[in-house]
Formats: C-alpha cells, sequence, structure tokens
C-alpha cells in the first residue's frame, strides 16, 4: 500500500532533517511555490527572502512604536517632575488646591480638572463646595481611579461642559479618603476605560502628599 503524505507529516519530516536540503540541493533549486501577491510562482529561495523582508519591516515597526511610546513615557515623566517642583516652591499650603489644578492643566493638556476636599480645613470656597454624603460615599468606595465615559456622574456638573469621558481619582490622607481630582475630556478616548491608570495613581499619590501640608478636620 501506498502512504498518502499529508503536508502535516513532509513539514514535520522536514523539521526532523535540516540536511535534507543541503543533500538535495539541486531539488531546492527547482522547486517553486506561490508567489503571496502575485500569480506567478518563484523560487523557495526568492520565498524565503520575501519571508525574511517581511520579518524585518514587521520588527522595524514594532520598534517605531516601542520607540514612540518610550518618547511619550519621558515626555510624561518631565512633566510629572515639573508638576512636583511647582507644588514643592508653594509657600502657603493654602494655595495648594490652586496650584494642582493649574498644574495639571498647563502641563498635561488637560481641557478641563476639578478638585474637591472635604477632609481638609479650607475656607468656603470652589475647592469644598458641592461635595455631598452621596459624592463622597462613591469617591471612598474606589479602589482604582475610574476612567472611561460619563456615565451621567455627578462630578461631570463640576464643569461648564458636560465631558465625554473622564477620569476620577481618589486623594486621601492615610487610609481616610478626603477628596477627589476628575479631569475631563470632551474627547471620548482621551480616557477610555481599557487604559492603564499608573499614571492617574501616579497624579493621585502626588497630590495626597501634597495636601498632607494642609491641617485635617477633627
Amino acid at each position: 500500500m501506498t502512504d498518502v503524505l499529508s503536508a502535516l507529516t513532509v513539514a514535520r519530516f522536514l523539521q526532523e532533517n535540516p540536511d535534507f536540503f543541503s543533500e538535495h540541493a539541486e531539488l531546492f533549486a527547482a522547486l517553486t511555490v506561490p508567489h503571496p501577491n502575485d500569480t506567478r510562482a518563484i523560487s523557495l529561495g526568492e520565498r524565503q527572502i520575501m519571508t525574511l523582508r517581511d520579518r524585518h519591516k514587521a520588527l522595524e515597526q514594532r520598534l517605531a512604536i516601542l520607540a514612540h511610546q518610550a518618547e511619550f513615557n519621558q515626555g510624561v515623566a518631565q512633566n510629572v517632575s515639573h508638576w512636583c517642583e511647582q507644588l514643592l516652591a508653594v509657600d502657603n499650603p493654602q494655595e495648594l488646591p490652586g496650584h494642582i489644578v493649574a498644574g495639571l492643566l498647563a502641563s498635561f493638556d488637560i481641557p478641563d480638572v476639578a478638585l474637591k476636599l472635604w477632609g481638609v480645613a479650607l475656607p468656603e470656597g470652589p475647592f469644598t463646595s458641592d461635595t455631598d454624603a452621596e459624592i463622597q460615599t462613591f469617591v471612598a468606595e474606589l479602589s482604582a481611579p475610574y476612567c472611561g465615559p460619563n456615565q451621567d456622574f455627578s462630578v461631570a456638573g463640576w464643569f461648564k461642559t458636560a465631558p465625554a469621558s473622564l477620569a476620577i481619582v481618589p486623594i486621601h490622607r492615610d487610609s481616610q479618603t478626603i477628596g477627589v481630582l476628575v479631569l475631563g475630556s470632551p474627547d471620548p478616548e482621551r480616557f477610555a476605560s481599557d487604559m492603564g491608570t499608573t499614571f492617574l495613581e501616579s497624579i493621585g499619590r502626588l497630590a495626597s502628599a501634597a495636601l498632607t501640608r494642609l491641617p485635617g478636620v477633627d
């Protein structure tokens, strides 16, 4: 009986016998395969060169993406450093909330930023208003910053125009939630639900650390 060779059998044979084409060089030179983008046939050697070129192109594209991401991350790190320097230079702790918001608007090109505090001693004003018990409970229950579409959150009412997407970042002192930082954008993809929150968590920790200079509320 004659066994019918499957493509898998042939592939396995060639993998297990890497010297096959070295021992049958004339066969290698004579074999042709279909061109991937044409109707004509090409040699195995030419097809291998095309495969290597495609792989090289894919690697170049991947490297370009990584380089772009690295450049973006470096820019973010520099902006964070500059923002921290500004906060450290503030002499009057009562002015810290304003500097936190202004720095985020200027350094990170965020369209809308709101900061509300309820666990620190601040005079009545824009940083202490509109923080009812429902909002405080919602923020306290966040285990990580919220990032995604505006689902009719009440905090979106702090902006003149309701954002399409937003990030909600809790502000903590020790184990207590003392406020919230809200970043808004008219772009629905600016704060997408599948994006990482590492940057937002860092912003929250740094803002929280700066605000420890304000006295707490007994």
